[in-house]
């Protein structure tokens, strides 16, 4: 019998979840699931795209028209140009792009740096290449880079460093210091960026988006992913985009090609006609901190210890002060006996923790949000 590429990891606990939910009922704080509709106009133009007879094959890097659009928004954003036909490619969705971005440039024995808690989608895709993922530990209470930490790991097996800012699930944002510092750490190595900017929007209290194509060193040598999925209510569309200078973008394409060749063909007309009239950062920072900020009113009365999300739609809630339970163990009974669905944040992590916290998505209607608080006050402490 042929040995797993994966044999360390077992299913995902985010499947698990989402059974758990299901049988349960709880109310579902877990997956990135939002509450709120597609705009009705882009729902309008993905009907009348495939009514039209869009359904062919679109060019694997994707069609013209949205990668011009795309390449316009980056410029008006970041100051950056990145030219349509050579560095911008259309993707099935963000874990895709960034599998695909790992496999053109991660090799047998390179080695990975990436942030803990992480996404659980990065290890695995530095694993199937051969590669060896470097671990840094993210620092309390607010989640930030210990930049002198990073120096010491890096070696000269130091293939690429993975960021992701807003990050997931943390909701911790990084800031100018953190990409210049960044910047200056790499200068005069091979080392590629892999930075995670899907939700790169929804940014809270004033402060903006620090993207990798703001810093010119350091956009001739990262890959940018990112996504219209959180910001349109669209993940379920599957398409993402990554942006990257030519050399690598050559074998991102060349390697996509192979795996997935077209992505949904009149979903991408309709976004890129949709976004020639409609601004995606528009009133939604505003939105998504105005449930943020109501829903942790909403917990003051909880024995939850809240770590205030600085951007996209998740959020950490540290328990320890209720239980000594094992993350996995709390969730389990959170949504079993209260009712609610959460993410153990030991799902972002390598190895067994002795951190007590769940990840929430608050992208909930209020009455949503209102019964879900109101169950959580309910639990008790065990100590």
């Amino acid at each position: 019998m042929a040995l797993s590429k994966f044999p360390n990891t077992k299913g995902s606990i985010f499947s698990a979840v989402n059974k758990l939910v299901t049988e349960t009922g709880a109310i579902d704080l877990s997956l990135g699931k939002t509450d709120f509709p597609c705009p009705e106009k882009l729902a309008d133009l993905a009907a009348t795209y495939i009514r039209s007879g869009y359904n062919n094959y679109a060019p694997h890097e994707g069609i013209s028209e949205l990668r011009d659009v795309i390449s316009t928004r980056v410029k008006r954003l970041y100051n950056h140009t990145y030219n349509p036909e050579t560095e911008i490619t259309i993707t099935a969705g963000p874990i895709q792009a960034i599998m695909t971005a790992i496999s053109s440039v991660v090799k047998d024995e390179d080695e990975v740096i990436l942030f803990e808690p992480a996404y659980e989608s990065y290890a695995p895709a530095i694993s199937i290449n051969g590669g060896r993922p470097v671990y840094v530990a993210l620092k309390q209470p607010d989640f930030h880079i210990d930049w002198e930490e990073v120096r010491k790991m890096i070696t000269s097996k130091t293939r690429m460093i993975i960021i992701n800012s807003p990050n997931n699930p943390t909701g911790a944002v990084l800031t100018d210091s953190d990409l210049v510092q960044l910047q200056h750490l790499i200068q005069g190595t091979n080392i590629v960026v892999l930075s995670d900017e899907v939700f790169e929007s929804i940014v809270f209290d004033n402060n903006t988006h620090q993207s990798v194509a703001r810093y010119e060193k350091l956009a001739s040598r990262s890959f940018v992913v990112s996504s219209f999925g959180p910001v349109f209510n669209i993940n379920g569309w599957g398409l993402a985009y990554i942006l990257a200078p030519e050399k690598l973008m050559n074998e991102f394409r060349r390697i996509q090609q192979f795996q997935i060749f077209n992505v949904n063909t009149p979903l991408q007309y309709a976004l890129s006609e949709y976004l020639q009239t409609e601004d995606s950062k528009k009133d939604i920072s505003e939105m998504y901190q105005g449930k943020r900020n109501y829903f942790n009113r909403l917990l003051n009365d909880s024995l939850f210890e809240i770590v205030p999300s600085q951007g996209s739609y998740f959020e950490i809630l540290d328990y320890s002060t209720i239980s000594d339970e094992s993350d996995a163990d709390f969730t389990f009974r959170l949504a079993s006996e209260y009712g609610v669905g959460v993410i153990p944040v030991s799902a972002f992590l390598h190895e067994k923790n002795k951190l007590k916290m769940v990840r929430v998505c608050f992208a909930k209607n209020n009455e949503t949000l209102e019964k879900a608080a109101e169950r959580l006050r309910l639990v008790p402490s065990l100590k």
